[in-house]
């Protein structure tokens, strides 16, 4: 068994992680891997390097050690080549991670098999240029610093269901509706739920709500400028792209789907109950 393992070499305790994690993998028979550009941050015995690409298609399985924003970094990744994500927490929430950084002896469960899987659905953000982004959280769509407030109109299926002025709107998946969602007021959706969830950011209107719309739905997203206005897109947190006036970008559900590896038994209500509720108690 090949673990290919993706470390964030910012995060406090990563190299720590990385070495036990690797003597724990060794132990049991498994081939800890890590790419060439790693070798400079994490060069231990025992482990293989190779190309990044080469390593993709040779594991068995993706290890991620750092937070929720490594998962996603590598989640896409994970997903186009069908390969299981295990991910270890050295961040601060990780929230999406299976193990935190003092549980690494329960790596011992990989070979006896004493471990759930999660598959998360993801959606495809899809451009007139052809462009299609595979998100696993979240797409975001914001005005611009200075800018005035755009007129966002959602159609769902060709019916018009949202034309709402707003600093943003955000489209995530059940996997994101604990992330920038939540934080604006949106629910939380189980990660088994299928359906793409719609939050309007800073609405003026008294009735800008969260919407739920059907995993099967072809959601279509535009909008109306005023005077100097102008608006971008984020996908997962990153790849900020321009959205201009007249565009349409289409969001649906993907065929694609991340599935995450769970060592620890700890249910999604659970991690809503530890990572979330617990701190404000």
């Amino acid at each position: 068994m090949k673990v290919f393992i993706c470390a964030n070499p910012g995060k406090t305790n990563s190299s720590e992680a990385v070495a036990v994690a690797s003597d724990k993998l060794i132990g049991i028979g498994y081939t800890p891997m890590l790419s060439r550009e790693q070798k400079h941050y994490f060069d231990f015995g025992g482990v293989v390097y190779g190309e990044t690409d080469e390593l993709l298609k040779q594991c068995n399985l993706i290890m991620t050690i750092g937070g929720d924003g490594t998962i996603l970094k590598w989640g896409r990744k994970a997903a186009l080549a069908n390969k299981p994500l295990l991910g270890i927490n050295t961040g601060r929430l990780g929230f999406m991670t299976s193990l935190e950084n003092n549980e690494l002896d329960m790596l011992d469960r990989l070979a006896t098999g004493n471990y759930t899987v999660s598959r998360r659905m993801l959606v495809d953000v899809i451009f007139e240029s052809g462009d299609i982004y595979n998100v696993i959280n979240d797409v975001v769509f914001s005005r611009g610093r200075n800018s005035k407030l755009p007129e966002f109109i959602v159609s769902s299926n060709r019916n018009e269901a949202v034309r709402i002025r707003a600093d943003g709107i955000i489209f995530s998946t059940p996997t994101g509706s604990t992330a920038y969602s939540l934080s604006a007021g949106g629910p939380i959706v189980a990660p088994d739920v299928q359906c793409i969830e719609f939050t309007p950011l800073c609405a003026h209107s008294l009735f800008g709500r969260p919407m739920i719309f059907s995993s099967d739905s072809e959601i279509e997203v535009s909008y109306n400028g005023y005077e100097c206005c102008n608006v971008s897109l984020s996908v997962d947190g990153d790849d900020e792209i321009d959205f201009f006036e007249g565009e349409t970008v289409k969001i649906r559900k993907s065929s694609l789907y991340l599935t995450l590896i769970d060592i620890n038994g700890s249910s999604f209500y659970k991690a809503v109950h530890n990572k979330l509720m617990r701190p404000l108690k």
